[in-house]
């Protein structure tokens, strides 16, 4: 499987330069690459964000963490670095943040969300499913969670001991219990449902 990103080559990219990067460009940068994002998302997919985002929300009300869907964005600066500096600036399609001294000026996150989930398009799936992971992982993002649309499958990575281990697969009838929130179970017969009636 390869990429069908459109990507920008001429130098190493930073957050600095997407900044100066036209509004309506949507792009995401990894160790100095930059992806873009382009077409925006589909019906089915915005539709399993706000499923998603709905039951994170409804358990995390009055709980210190809260949940904010795409779009946020997330940089993951080294130690010291000025933020416009940093080589990896991303857009998940929901975040988990526990930790609000993260979340800079309630504009970016700066620093791991606690839990990252992607919900695949045909045009950005091996981002999400490889340099992604491999970014998250190395960022220390406790937990990764690869939604599926098309064969209604949810992967979800778990960091021990700084890597990911063999993800646990979750299918459409399944209830996923998030391994940060013990107590949390997510019901994807709902994430999956098809709301639309032709």
């Amino acid at each position: 499987m390869q990429s069908n990103l459109v990507l920008k080559h001429e130098k190493e990219f930073t957050y600095g330069d997407y900044l100066t990067w036209p509004d309506e460009e949507r792009w995401q940068i990894i160790d100095g690459i930059a992806y873009d994002m382009s077409p925006s998302p589909t019906v089915d997919h915005q539709l399993i964000l706000n499923e998603l985002s709905r039951q994170f929300s409804t358990y995390l009300l009055n709980k210190t963490c809260i949940v904010i869907p795409s779009p946020i964005d997330v940089l993951f600066p080294k130690p010291d670095e000025d933020i416009k500096n940093t080589k990896d600036y991303i857009q998940p399609d929901i975040i988990v943040v526990c930790d609000h001294k993260k979340l800079q000026e309630r504009k970016r996150c700066v620093g791991a969300p606690d839990l990252i989930i992607e919900i695949l398009s045909p045009s950005t799936a091996y981002l999400d499913m490889k340099d992604k992971r491999i970014l998250y992982e190395r960022e220390g993002v406790k937990e990764y969670w690869i939604v599926d649309p098309v064969y209604k499958t949810v992967q979800v990575y778990k960091l021990e001991k700084d890597k990911y281990k063999f993800p646990d697969v979750y299918k459409v009838d399944d209830k996923i219990k998030a391994g940060i929130f013990p107590d949390l179970e997510i019901d994807l017969s709902l994430v999956f449902r098809d709301y639309i009636q032709e």
